[in-house]
């Protein structure tokens, strides 16, 4: 069977948020942006309630996240912008925010995510960025499926956006040890590895969803000076100004890192179609799992995109966070 070929948008690096919803009317839309108090979050939810959506920040620190959302309420002339607290790192609070939530959705953005200097663990002992950038979204996105089922009745479609990063390039996923509780740690392949685990997520979202209307989409929205890098040590550092100095990116505007985001969000040439790598607004092209980043920096490695590994990490994340095997449909309170 022939290689279907790539999927392109009118847009490229330099497009912003804004020119991505040019003539784009979202009136009726309800959206959920994680991680929306700041940097592309932020970013991502004024864009979408400029355009008209019902937007809802899922945040962390929520005095923040009031900030952003007077802020929006401000620009856009809105009075559709919510705030509602989330810590994708405890479970409690995942639950809180599903059982707040009422009525169809249409559009998640699963734009939250940390990194760390070092090791650190959850409660539970999970390795905390694979917990926060990966556990915690999947959650969220499974119990928000009933609502999302519901969007896409009302809606021709929902869509999930699963906000991913170059640095998937590093790391696929090591099944036997995904919380290094026997590998020496490293801070930049933890990273890595839940990068991986955001594009797998949007693999294996759109096999299971895609009969319900649901498609998930992943992207890499570059480059861009965030709250993000604030953790980091001195050798992440200085691998982002390699990465930097051999061309692998160049730095873009929030409203330029914002930019694929929405292209997967409502660009017709995603509507029905899910599992892809987005990357300056196109699909991006995939490379063996040997291929070096700095020879492919608009790449997407095959480990990102392989069907088993994204079947794989359902299931095993499906048992870590304490949903019923296999995965239900219907929205399921965490334990």
């Amino acid at each position: 069977m022939p290689t279907p070929p790539l999927i392109t948008t009118p847009f490229t690096a330099a497009s912003t948020a804004d020119d991505v919803l040019v003539g784009v009317d979202l009136t009726g839309i309800r959206a959920v942006v994680t991680g929306a108090s700041s940097g592309l979050g932020a970013e991502t939810a004024r864009a979408l309630a400029a355009a008209g959506a019902e937007v809802t920040l899922a945040v962390r620190d929520v005095t923040a996240g009031r900030v952003v959302a007077a802020a929006i309420d401000a620009s856009t002339r809105s009075r559709h912008t919510r705030v509602q607290p989330l810590d994708l790192a405890d479970r409690r609070s995942v639950s809180a925010f599903l059982g707040s939530w009422a009525g169809a959705l249409h559009l998640l953005v699963l734009n939250a995510g940390v990194v760390t200097a070092g090791l650190e663990r959850t409660v539970e002992g999970w390795e905390r960025q694979l917990a926060t950038n990966h556990l915690g979204h999947f959650a969220l996105a499974v119990g928000l499926h009933d609502a999302l089922a519901r969007g896409a009745a009302e809606r021709d479609g929902a869509r999930v956006v699963s906000v991913s990063s170059t640095a998937h390039m590093r790391s696929g996923i090591d099944f036997d040890d995904l919380h290094f509780e026997r590998r020496p740690y490293d801070p930049q392949i933890a990273y890595a590895q839940s990068k991986t685990a955001n594009v797998l997520l949007a693999v294996e979202a759109t096999r299971r969803w895609a009969a319900d209307g649901i498609v998930a989409n992943a992207v890499n929205p570059g480059g861009v000076a965030t709250g993000l890098q604030r953790s980091f040590t001195p050798a992440q550092r200085a691998s982002l100004d390699a990465a930097e100095a051999a061309g692998v990116f160049a730095w873009k505007t929030v409203g330029q890192g914002a930019a694929t985001t929405l292209v997967a969000a409502v660009a017709p040439e995603l509507a029905h179609t899910g599992g892809h790598y987005l990357d300056d607004g196109q699909e991006a092209y995939a490379v063996p799992d040997n291929a070096l980043l700095a020879e492919h920096p608009h790449g997407v490695k095959r480990w990102a995109l392989d069907p088993a590994a994204a079947e794989r990490l359902w299931a095993v994340s499906t048992d870590l966070v304490g949903l019923p095997q296999p995965a239900a449909p219907a929205v399921v309170p965490l334990t």
